[in-house]
């Protein structure tokens, strides 16, 4: 059972009629099979199109392995019945896809690099090339190179043939089918074996951008926006561009240079911020040691902290166990409460096995070093408990 594909007669007819050949129940759907149609079916990484189907929403169409094409909606058709492709949906896939054509035909021509998959998103679309890195310089040369093929307005044609007869075009790769085989070639510039929609020319993409890069696999992953999407994109980096510049009041050419000045002295804060921090903590841990539980010639510093950072509580804690003979025992109140040990290094004591032993009592779990350790729990109410029993294990271990 064949289905007529009008989207391959004009990829740019968006209205038809067709009669219902079957209509069958696929759970709470409906699958339809039409004469002929101009929805596309989603196949070799181009998505489906959407639209209405005798006045019901499209919600998915795909290719049966005996050439019919099947639509699914949400209640049974019959007779003859009337469709509408969603153009904005048709019209972007056909420039991604015809994006694809050219960025992987620029590829092969400027590095020798083969198109491996591709893959159609909603916001962006990605080819893997046979490619162990990318420069900089590169995607550039290629990014240029389709540019300007765009601006040529090369023709994008397609041309139907057969296994037997394939070999009078020079295509890109060895196709993927047998028997009746459609051939999209950009005006001498490439060719390869698809079944997909194209725009007729190259100017219609009017872009296309490369995004991005990277490592995948053994392959270079490569992320371009073409036509619509890619303007769009422009549009939005420009009205932020222009918006960032406003509220800073300078020009737009000037933001990489206000970026960096302003990255230099938030650096600059940062180091004088960190310094007086560590001395203001400095000052802190002598406090704190003044007033530590002694046991035998050690000193056990047991605090408990609200509404302050845990690394801060770290580097106190540090501090405190710079001091020879002293052991940090914190605490950190709230809704997930933490205990921090740092024990200093002439002590002979395993904070880290301590700490296991406690955590239970908040429901916590953790770890560490025998000099230092940590964890956290979900039972705030029991941290006091849990810090009293650690001073009291702390004491046990070192005799009293």
């Amino acid at each position: 059972m064949l289905t007529r594909r009008l989207f391959h007669e004009d990829a740019y007819r968006t209205e038809f009629e067709a009669k219902v050949l079957s209509c069958t129940a696929a759970g709470e759907a409906w699958e339809v099979v039409l004469d002929q149609t101009c929805f596309y079916a989603e196949s070799g990484g181009q998505p489906s199109d959407t639209g209405i189907l005798g006045g019901q929403p499209v919600r998915g169409v795909h290719l049966r392995e005996d050439g019919a094409i099947v639509h699914v909606v949400d209640r049974p058709l019959e007779g003859t019945v009337t469709g509408q492709v969603d153009w904005a949906r048709r019209l972007d896939a056909m420039e991604q896809h015809t994006g694809q054509h050219l960025l992987s035909a620029v590829f092969v021509h400027l590095f020798g690099a083969d198109t491996v998959a591709w893959h159609l998103g909603a916001e962006a679309t990605t080819i893997d090339v046979d490619m162990e890195s990318l420069t900089a310089e590169q995607a550039e040369e290629a990014e240029i190179t389709c540019n300007r093929l765009i601006r040529s307005g090369l023709q994008v044609r397609t041309h139907v043939t057969d296994s037997v007869h394939i070999g009078q075009f020079p295509l890109r790769k060895p196709p993927a089918v047998e028997g009746e085989i459609r051939v999209v070639e950009i005006d001498g510039y490439d060719f390869v074996a698809c079944g997909g929609t194209h725009v007729r020319s190259t100017s219609e993409l009017g872009l296309l951008k490369i995004k991005g890069w990277e490592r995948y696999k053994r392959l270079t992953r490569i992320t371009f926006l073409a036509g619509q999407r890619a303007l769009n994109d422009y549009l939005a980096l420009d009205r932020m561009t222009r918006e960032l510049a406003r509220r800073l009041t300078i020009g737009v050419d000037d933001l990489p240079g206000w970026v960096d000045r302003t990255q230099e002295e938030l650096n600059s804060l940062r180091k004088r911020v960190r310094t007086q921090q560590e001395q203001l903590l400095s000052l802190e841990a002598k406090e704190l040691i003044a007033g530590a539980r002694r046991v035998g010639s050690a000193r056990i510093v047991r605090q408990s902290f609200g509404g302050r950072p845990f690394e801060e509580l770290r580097l106190l804690a540090g501090m405190v166990a710079a001091e020879p003979g002293c052991i940090a025992v914190f605490g950190t109140r709230g809704a997930v409460p933490q205990v921090i040990m740092h024990r200093a290094v002439d002590l002979r004591l395993d904070v880290g096995k301590i700490i296991r032993e406690v955590l239970p009592l908040i429901n916590g779990k953790g770890g560490g070093s025998p000099v230092q350790a940590q964890g956290g729990g979900s039972r705030p109410e029991r941290l006091e408990a849990a810090l009293d029993a650690a001073v009291e294990l702390i004491a046990q271990a070192l005799g009293r």
